[in-house]
């Protein structure tokens, strides 16, 4: 049972709401958020406005339907804490990601790239072991052909060169680190075991599936319950 004082209380703050919106000076208007509980409280209060014989309510409710004055979302203003609902919608959010990259990426030729050592992929230590072998050859030859002919147009060859070993080295250290990045921000973790590669025929079409399927069942979810509660408040408006 709602009493008296807090019916007219929300009868005051709907009308407050509804002179702001007027008022304003924004062009175009700034619209009054409303989410999906408070659009069932919206609901709510003209159905106890018509039940009180306040029929000025459905009127102004109807009006402000008619000129999209609201803005419908899923958070609530007042549901916990901004840090909390945060928090909340950042872990669903990772939670649509990993769903959505199991079934896009699982045993598929992107996924083995994505975690990939690249330092083993480019065997570095022999990188590193051949450069700089290279370089003390190419040094010594310098070295002993200064001794039979004047050297000083070559000498920068051997000097202060950054070998290819250590370049290769610090590209894969540099793969390393995004992939750590990548593994925090998404919440994606390494295999276990060695990723294998693509196999041949139908992956393409099995992961164009798995995308659109992701993608309308987010959307029914999204729109079912908006749909109701409009639907419903506009019977309710009309009846």
């Amino acid at each position: 049972m709602v009493s008296a004082d807090s019916f007219f209380n929300r009868l005051g703050g709907l009308y407050c709401l509804y002179c702001l919106f007027e008022t304003q000076l924004f062009k175009p208007p700034c619209k009054i958020y409303l989410s999906l509980g408070e659009l069932k409280q919206l609901k709510n209060l003209v159905i106890e406005a018509k039940a009180a014989g306040v029929n000025v309510v459905a009127a102004l409710v109807k009006g402000m339907l008619e000129r999209n004055t609201f803005l419908f979302g899923f958070v609530g203003v007042d549901e916990g804490s901004p840090a909390e609902r945060v928090n909340e919608v950042t872990g669903e959010h990772n939670a649509r990601i990993q769903a959505a990259y199991k079934m896009l990426f699982a045993n598929s030729r992107l996924e083995h790239f994505i975690h990939m050592d690249l330092g083993t992929e480019l065997d570095v230590d022999l990188f590193k072991k051949t450069s700089s072998e290279y370089a003390a050859a190419k040094e010594l030859s310098i070295r002993e052909a200064s001794q039979v002919v004047d050297v000083d147009d070559i000498k920068h060859i051997a000097e202060n060169q950054r070998l290819i070993g250590d370049v290769v080295e610090q590209t894969a250290a540099d793969w390393n680190s995004q992939k750590e990045t990548l593994y925090r921000q998404t919440g994606f973790s390494p295999p276990t075991t060695a990723v294998p590669p693509q196999q041949k025929g139908g992956s393409s079409k099995k992961r164009k599936e798995a995308c659109d399927s992701l993608a309308t069942q987010e959307d029914d979810e999204d729109s079912e319950d908006s749909d109701d509660f409009c639907r419903e408040l506009e019977e309710s408006l009309l009846s």
